[in-house]
Formats: structure tokens, sequence, C-alpha cells
């Protein structure tokens, strides 16, 4: 390994932990949230982000925005939002001849980071809208093809506890999310801060990186290493989600319905490779696979009735596995 790409994996993580606590400085706590977001970031996916209201979801979406100078826009979601609302729609405008002509008015849509506020509470046909955007990074209306602007980074929010009137996105399109985090409540120390924090002056989020490192960020992790073995474990520990395929599993045999799909597989090895650069590491190893195990495979694996009758949650599931698969 050359002495030039061993400094710019160096430069990396100097890079992502300048950010990491840049955006710590204003949304406290839950670190692991902010890692796992960033490595989503960077990795080109998508995040779907579960929490109660007031843990700082926004916050956190629109702190990474400024932190990276890219454009922020928000989208709450109601039963009522239709596709063009979102991505955009032709209008009938006359110029200055008082000649008449169709032009597209842009949706809130075309932004880098968009924060896609309770995507649940949107009927399927505006969710499938997006979810369309979030895989082709395109929309086409009325003939015309608008491509967005890279990078382009959505970050889902769902609210666990109230579920009426909400439509739970289908199985199909909860694997298009690169991870899915949960958020939970700040500990008492955590909340100190916060309350400090709300006592004085706002905070003026930095840039602490161009867009020129966002890009060379994102290829960057390519370059790291894995084990033909290592990639045998993440076939083994996907494939041992899957009930039909004899799992060693209990827990998979009683309560799972269909397994994590090969995208889950994916979302590990990229996952893992990012993570070992944050470790500062030059090769992927067991613990880097183990740390994104759970936001990379939690929304790909599916209960039957029985699992949800019982309250068994896909993260006991996951757990259970890497016990039965080494």
């Amino acid at each position: 390994m050359s002495e030039e790409l061993i400094a710019k994996f160096r430069k990396f993580k100097e890079k992502y932990s300048l950010l990491r606590d840049t955006v710590m400085k204003v949304f406290i706590g839950n670190e692991d949230i902010v890692k796992d977001t960033i490595i989503s970031f960077l990795a080109g996916g998508h995040v779907l982000l579960e929490g109660v209201p007031g843990l700082g979801k926004t916050l956190l979406v629109k702190t990474l925005s400024d932190a990276l100078d890219l454009k922020f826009s928000r989208i709450q979601f109601t039963p009522d939002i239709m596709p063009p609302d979102i991505l955009g729609t032709n209008l009938l405008v006359e110029d200055e001849r008082g000649k008449r002509h169709f032009s597209f008015q842009h949706g809130p849509i075309f932004a880098n980071i968009i924060l896609a506020d309770e995507i649940n509470r949107a009927t399927p046909k505006t969710q499938s809208a997006l979810l369309e955007v979030m895989q082709e990074h395109h929309i086409t209306i009325g003939g015309g093809q608008y491509t967005l602007e890279e990078p382009f980074f959505v970050l889902a929010t769902q609210n666990p506890i109230e579920m009426e009137g909400t439509y739970p996105l289908p199985e199909a399109q909860l694997d298009r999310f690169f991870f899915k985090l949960k958020v939970s409540y700040p500990t008492s120390q955590d909340m100190k801060r916060i309350l400090d924090l709300t006592e004085t002056e706002s905070f003026s989020v930095p840039q602490v990186m161009s867009h020129e490192d966002i890009i060379w960020l994102s290829e960057l992790p390519r370059q790291i290493l894995i084990s033909n073995d290592l990639k045998t474990y993440i076939i083994r520990l996907v494939m041992a989600t899957h009930p039909s395929i004899d799992s060693e599993s209990p827990l998979v045999k009683k309560y799972v319905r269909f397994g994590a799909s090969p995208r889950g597989a994916q979302a590990l090895i990229k996952a893992a490779k990012i993570q070992a650069l944050i470790n500062g590491r030059y090769n992927v190893s067991l613990a880097d696979i183990t740390a994104v195990v759970y936001p990379a495979l939690r929304h790909r694996i599916l209960l039957n009735f029985s699992g949800e009758a019982e309250h068994i949650t896909t993260d006991s599931v996951i757990g259970e596995v890497m016990k039965k698969v080494f």
C-alpha cells in the first residue's frame, strides 16, 4: 500500500472526526446515530430514522447540511400531500411577449439533503414517488427528465407510537433505505447539556467540508480491502435470516417470514469499509461488520404473524443469528 493512499486514509479519519464533532456540538447525545448517518451519507445511501417527536431529528439533518454547505429541504408529509407537491409540476406561464408555454416548477425534492418528515403519513402513491427518486436520482414529468444534483441524501422519519392515519412503508420500499436507525431518549447528562445549550446564544455551524471533499471521501472507501472469509461471513449472516434455508436460529424458523435481501449484504460491505476507515484500519475486520449489522438489516427482515403478535423484534432475531453464525 502506497504512502499516498495511507495519507488519504488518515485524512479521511480526520475529516470524519471534524464533521462528527461539529454536528455533535448542536445535536447532543446519540453519537452512534450521528456516526451511522454520516456513514450512510458517504456510502450514497438513505436513512430511515425512527423515534418519537422532540428528539432532534430535524436538527440533526439541518446541522449536517450546514456543516457540509449543502442545500437543505424539509418536506412534511400528510395524507393529502401529492407527488407534484414534492417533485414539482409543469405550469402554464406567459412570457414578456404574451406567449404562453409550459414551464417546470421545481419541487422541494431538488436539494442535496432532504428531510422527509413522518413519511408514513403520506399515501402509498406519494411514498412511491419519493422512493423512486431516491433510487433513480432523477424524475420524469411531462416527457422531460430532470436530474437531481449530487450528492442526494434523504433522511426519512417515522413515529413508532402513533399509527392511526398512517400508511406503513411496504417491505420492498423499506429495502431501499441503506440504514434504519432508532433514536433513543437522551441520558440525564445529555439532557443537562441540552438545557445549557438552550440558555446560550444559538451556535453557528461552520462549513467543514467542501463539495470536492465529499466526492473523494465517498469514493475512497472502495479501496479498503475485505477478505474472502469476511465476505463469506456476510453471506452466511444474510442467508441465516431466511427461514426457508434451514437457518440455525430458532427465532428465524418460528417468527421470520422473509429474510434480508442481497441489498443487505451490499450495505454491510459498504458500511463496514467506512467503519474500518473511521477506526483507522485499512482493511475490514469482523468488528467493523458487527458495528453496522443492526442498522443495515433490521428493516430488511419481515416477521410473520406470530412474531408480531408476540412482539418479537428484528434486532433480537439479528442478535441470535450473529450468535449462531461464525
